[in-house]
């Protein structure tokens, strides 16, 4: 099946990727000489894309979770026909190159998601597969399967020995993935020596238990193999599918099969001695119109008939469900209904008080009615975080249709996928737990923002008033940790309509994580906030003084912005007379203009106080040197959350008692 050529167009992948490496003199040579045999065969022979339109909604999804293979996925980019030249590959590792030393979504065309921190990109084919799972319930019909693809990935030893690999594996196999394949460059080297110095499970009964199929190849140089151990993995209805394949890593160079070839360049004399070893006779970043001709007639003529079959499909469903259709471009484009958030019910001081992830479950029941495209998880604490849409089912094998994701106590994995499920496209996600357990998942939420992907995170029980469960279980430097992250916006509402027009924030980001924090206990729905339009530009005045220029400024945050209220009435006892601002968002009030900056927080009314029950870590940046920070620079205790409040300072007159004592 395979001929001559195509053996040639295997070592021209891997001499690509050796130049673009030494001419860095940067880079990983060793995956990339011992799997382009599989990547290969999986790109050239399997895969369904069309690489002039990459962003077909109905492609086929490649990760790779080996990131620091990089160097192979750019050359096979290359190859395909994506926007990546040969002066992009020259170029690799390079400051303003397309060619970065991991890959980066939304850098480099045909690259889904970032990967390099590994297992997290077997946690994202996870999230693909999951987002075709659900869609293709949604929308297919009979005759029209308009979406229908499998998703892909290579992964190294060093992906499987992360936590997260088990948590997302599991997950998947519990679903019935079956449309996931997960390749194994299983070459027994990481980094440090060899793999048996830290790592010596059985896989197959590791994947088998997880309910995955398991198929081996044990030859990662037979591409007849490899392609067979593919097929009939694609045939396979019941479970995802895992195929070990037998490499030797940094193939054909004299140090093949150890460490030394792993994240280091070769050098020009043992890659000399390679191209002897692959008969490559041609020069550096040199490709002969033969290779480029076999990826013509695959991947790139397959791909365009490809699309053009689903195009033609895709019109006749337009034609016959029009507004299905509708529904399902408006996915894809991330649009909502003109004024949607209208739908989405308001909130006045008279209703009873509500603990702030009370009313936001509240609000995704209406938020559910706006678009079918919305749905959500949670790490096992959907009765907890109030995150489920109560008129769905659990999405599962028998209902991929259900909008609530049961992610299990998974935190890490949950948030990797939800990347994939956005990244993938058509659908809202958001994800939820306990705010103190974002530890456990900052990874993926780093790679949230890294990468541009609007994924909605929920967490709720957001400060010592948590109560009973004491430390552990009370956030402190959870707050600063979320806000320190470049392109992530962290939301801490401070009633039920602060929370609506939270979610509006989340719901119309394009290219940020949203964050958004709730309370567990009841808060006020505030007088402020009955006509509140809009929290976009992150804080506002929710209480002036009187006085044409104000004693002082009491910045909150949350449900202490009801605090800061209180501690308002206290002061003006005292003839002090101070203004209240909210700040939901400290990273949407640093985007504003210095004039709104002023407005709100003017530089000559120095006597400042935030109140925030969390650490005091970037407060300083609006209270300034002389300012008062009401915080908790300190692990919480366990008690009745108003007797926790109390005891560590947050009471109306504990505050005024320093107000007083700081600026008079």
């Amino acid at each position: 099946m395979f001929n001559d050529i195509e053996k040639k167009a295997v070592n021209a992948i891997r001499c690509l990727s050796i130049s673009q490496i030494e001419k860095a003199n940067s880079g990983h040579p060793g995956l990339p000489m011992g799997a382009s045999p599989m990547a290969y065969v999986l790109w050239n022979k399997i895969m369904n894309v069309n690489p002039k339109r990459s962003n077909w909604h109905n492609r086929d999804r490649f990760v790779l979770s080996a990131g620091h293979g990089s160097a192979m996925l750019y050359s096979l980019l290359h190859l395909s026909g994506y926007d990546l030249s040969i002066e992009d590959l020259k170029n690799f590792r390079q400051i303003g190159s397309k060619t970065p030393g991991h890959p980066e979504r939304k850098h480099t065309d045909g690259i889904e998601v970032t990967t390099g921190p590994l297992g997290q990109g077997i946690a994202n084919a996870v999230g693909f597969a999951m987002a075709e799972k659900h869609l293709a319930a949604m929308y297919n019909k009979e005759n029209y399967k308009i979406v229908d693809h499998y998703t892909y990935a290579i992964c190294g030893d060093g992906d499987l020995m992360e936590g997260i690999s088990y948590e997302a594996m599991s997950l998947a196999g519990h679903l019935n993935l079956n449309k996931l394949i997960v390749l194994h460059d299983s070459n027994d080297i990481c980094l440090d020596g060899n793999l048996n110095t830290s790592f010596s499970e059985n896989i197959e009964q590791r994947v088998k238990a997880q309910n995955w199929n398991y198929t081996k190849v044990s030859d990662g140089n037979n591409l007849e193999e490899i392609y067979k151990a593919i097929e009939n993995a694609k045939e396979n209805t019941n479970g995802p599918t895992f195929i070990e394949v037998k490499t030797i890593i940094g193939f054909g160079s004299k140090n093949q099969g150890t460490n030394k070839v792993h994240g280091a360049p070769i050098g020009q004399e043992d890659f000399a001695d390679v191209k002897k070893a692959y008969n490559w006779q041609d020069e550096d970043f040199q490709i002969s119109d033969d290779v480029y001709d076999i990826f013509k007639e695959n991947i790139i003529k397959n791909g365009e008939k490809a699309y053009s079959d689903w195009e033609n499909l895709l019109n006749e469903y337009k034609e016959k469900y029009p507004e299905e259709y509708k529904e399902y471009i408006s996915g894809f484009e991330r649009k909502l209904p003109e004024n949607w958030i209208d739908q989405v019910k308001k909130y006045s001081p008279e209703n009873d008080s509500l603990a702030t992830r009370a009313s936001g479950g509240e609000i995704i029941q209406d938020l559910a009615k706006v678009t079918k495209n919305f749905w959500g998880g949670s790490a096992d604490l959907f009765s907890s975080n109030k995150t489920n849409i109560k008129d769905s089912e659990r999405f599962s094998d028998k209902n991929p249709e259900g909008r609530n994701v049961w992610y299990g106590v998974r935190e890490f994995a949950m948030s990797v996928i939800a990347n994939a499920i956005v990244a993938h496209g058509g659908t809202f996600h958001h994800v939820s737990t306990f705010f103190v357990f974002s530890d456990y998942l900052k990874a993926g939420l780093r790679i949230s923002a890294l990468s541009h992907i609007p994924v909605t995170y929920v967490f709720t029980h957001d400060s010592v008033a948590v109560g009973e469960d004491g430390p552990t279980h009370q956030p402190i430097e959870q707050l600063s940790m979320i806000r320190s992250i470049p392109n992530a916006i962290m939301l801490r509402p401070a009633d039920a309509n602060e929370v609506r027009l939270s979610w509006k924030i989340a719901l119309e980001s394009k290219d940020s994580p949203v964050v958004i924090a709730l309370t567990r206990q009841n808060v006020k729905n505030l007088e402020g906030t009955k006509d509140l339009k809009d929290i976009s530009k992150g804080a506002y005045i929710i209480s002036d003084s009187d006085k044409e220029t104000p004693d002082g400024i009491i910045i909150a945050t949350g449900s202490e912005v009801e605090l800061a209220l209180e501690t308002k009435k206290e002061l003006k006892k005292s003839n002090i007379d101070v203004r209240v601002v909210s700040m939901p968002s400290m990273e949407l009030f640093r985007m504003q203009d210095d004039d709104y900056k002023q407005k709100i927080l003017p530089k000559e009314i120095t006597n400042r106080v935030s109140i925030e029950m969390a650490t005091s870590f970037g407060w300083f940046e609006f209270t300034g040197d002389n300012g008062l920070n009401i915080s908790i620079d300190r692990f919480g205790i366990s008690g009745n959350f108003k007797d926790v409040k109390e005891e560590l300072g947050f009471s109306k007159e504990e505050i005024s008692r320093k107000y007083l004592q700081k600026f008079n």
